[in-house]
């Protein structure tokens, strides 16, 4: 594989630029020489198995190298080794498909033929990361934690709608109780007392008994404010429709915590059995914060240094020098979103737990940096760290990193 230098050559090289059900593939020799297409395939078995035969036919014996760009999830069925029996299988970045495309002279043109091009241009080169048999432990660990992460941004908007349609039905109470979903009692009241009739009707004491016999204890001046602000609610229009949406947000946000709870189990039970596990011994850094960092990273073998994991996560500035001067501009963005979401997560653990990080930053604030570049600058020290632990399978040392 190669991430910073070049693969070994190859007497041939197949582009598969990927659709959502199809996939057009060039052959061409290491002479620029195209032996086969463009062409179109059906992404399935048979599809592949007909382009696998016509390209045999007419490549010449030596490696043969098969590129697949990353287009979302669409690519994965044929980035496998598996698919291409005996052949190599890399993976193109779709941001050096683009900058090749540049180069060819058609940045704005963009066709699949195109896109061959540029691609086979790159992988005579030697460019692309080797794909090789996933780990089904890390597979399992990225599913739950994407799924995790998708069901965590469907609360945050569910919660949103439900304190709108509270806001409808029982106006005021965010005065009485500022964190609604925040709080045990708040969720008490959102789901058994959004009519605000029906709270100032029980009264202080009852709600004490009421919350007790649900396991709840509620302290009577909490309960005596509720209910002033239950019978100084102003009547609302539309309030008994608000309620019947405030019961299915409130199903689904119960559903929703139940399914982040069971991926939260499933991520500790799995990430023990990665080569993550030293993560969990540093300060501020739980099962979800190194579970995001270890799906996003991968096989960390294939990461040479530190300093390419950072730059694969798009954190790097954007730097330009001309004439021996040099102009440095923000975070160039280029990268993994998951990646660089991680490294800035595992910052933010070091910030609020490690005493030597919290120095650190506190440094960098009294010498007038931005909070942005404070959050970098947690997540590049977090990089270090993260990628020191996993290479060496050692526990956190903070004197080591103080």
């Amino acid at each position: 594989m190669s991430i910073n230098g070049a693969l070994a050559p190859a007497a041939a090289v197949i582009a598969v630029d990927v659709g959502k059900s199809s996939a057009a593939v060039l052959v061409t020799d290491v002479a620029r020489q195209r032996l086969l297409g463009p062409l179109d395939c059906a992404m399935t078995a048979r599809g592949v198995k007909d382009v696998i035969i016509q390209a045999r036919a007419v490549v010449p014996a030596g490696l043969i190298r098969v590129g697949v760009e990353a287009a979302g999830h669409y690519h994965r069925p044929l980035a496998s080794p598996a698919v291409w029996p005996g052949w190599q299988v890399v993976e193109l970045n779709p941001a050096h498909v683009t900058e090749q495309r540049r180069v060819m002279g058609r940045r704005r043109v963009k066709t699949d033929a195109l896109d061959l091009e540029a691609m086979t241009e790159l992988l005579l080169v030697g460019r692309g990361i080797a794909v090789t048999d996933p780990d089904p432990v890390q597979q399992q660990l990225a599913a739950w934690v994407g799924h995790r992460q998708r069901r965590v941004a469907t609360r945050t908007a569910t919660k949103n709608q439900l304190l709108g349609q509270l806001d409808r039905c029982f106006p005021g109470l965010t005065l009485a109780l500022p964190d609604v979903l925040g709080t045990k009692v708040g969720r008490l009241v959102a789901q058994h007392f959004a009519d605000p009739h029906r709270l100032a009707a029980l009264g202080p004491a009852r709600l004490v008994r009421f919350a007790a016999a649900r396991g709840l204890q509620v302290r009577r001046p909490v309960a005596e404010r509720l209910v002033a602000a239950a019978r100084d609610a102003l009547p609302m229009p539309g309030a008994a429709v608000a309620r019947q949406v405030l019961a299915a947000d409130w199903a689904l946000l119960t559903d929703l915590d139940a399914q982040i709870d069971t991926a939260d189990t499933q991520l500790g039970q799995l990430l023990p059995q990665t080569p993550f596990t030293p993560l969990l011994t540093v300060p501020g850094w739980g099962t979800v914060r190194a579970s995001s960092y270890a799906a996003a990273v991968g096989d960390p073998a294939r990461w040479p240094g530190a300093r390419q994991l950072y730059r694969a996560s798009g954190l790097s500035p954007m730097q330009y020098e001309s004439a021996g001067k040099r102009r440095d501009g923000s975070i160039s963005r280029e990268g993994s979103v998951g990646l660089r979401r991680a490294l800035i997560d595992l910052g933010i653990g070091l910030w609020l737990s490690d005493p030597a990080a919290r120095r650190y930053g506190q440094t960098l604030r009294a010498r007038g940096k931005t909070g942005g570049v404070i959050a970098c600058a947690m997540a590049h020290r977090a990089n270090r760290i993260a990628y020191a632990l996993v290479r060496d399978q050692a526990n956190y040392d903070p004197a080591r990193w103080a």
